[in-house]
């Protein structure tokens, strides 16, 4: 397989679902956190986590990916996923979305120039699996994610206009 092609092709489906696809979930998480309020992000919707605490968890993962793929160092930890301090202002709110965005572009960008056959590299240990196994995986759960924060979403704004 040419390596470039699928750098491209893995680089398109991460783009897909974090800056501008529509292919798969019709939407993505820059277009669905644009018009996000602080209040919508920080608000609760039974048990579930809110709109913001699945930002930055998703942001945690991306941004530790993005820093292990560059540094051959993995340093975040599952436990430590969703600690954050809480966001007060609107500011703060789209600080957290700018970040995840920007973190988003640098990974594409990164997988787009990955060097030749470092998909098939075991990552870090051999129980992490190879780069590919990683680069799906966050593509998989910005998939996972994008769904809940499309569904609270959903759910808050049906309840602010009834």
């Amino acid at each position: 397989m040419n390596y470039q092609n699928r750098n491209l092709t893995i680089a398109s489906r991460f783009r897909e679902v974090f800056l501008d696809g529509y292919f798969i979930a019709n939407t993505n998480y820059k277009q669905s956190l644009e018009d996000v309020s602080i209040e919508q992000a920080t608000a609760n919707v039974g048990d579930l986590n809110t709109i913001a605490a699945l930002t930055y968890h998703i942001n945690y993962y991306l941004s530790g990916l993005l820093s292990a793929f560059e540094t051959d160092r993995l340093e975040i930890r599952d436990k430590y996923s969703f600690d954050f301090p809480p966001l007060r202002t609107e500011k703060e709110w789209k600080r957290l979305v700018a970040e995840l965005i920007g973190n988003a572009e640098r990974f594409a960008n990164y997988v787009e120039e990955m060097e030749e056959g470092l998909f098939d590299r075991i990552f870090i240990k051999q129980e992490y699996g190879t780069f590919l196994r990683n680069t799906e995986g966050v593509i998989e759960h910005g998939y996972y994610h994008l769904g809940q924060i499309s569904l609270i979403k959903k759910i808050i704004t049906n309840r602010n206009t009834v």
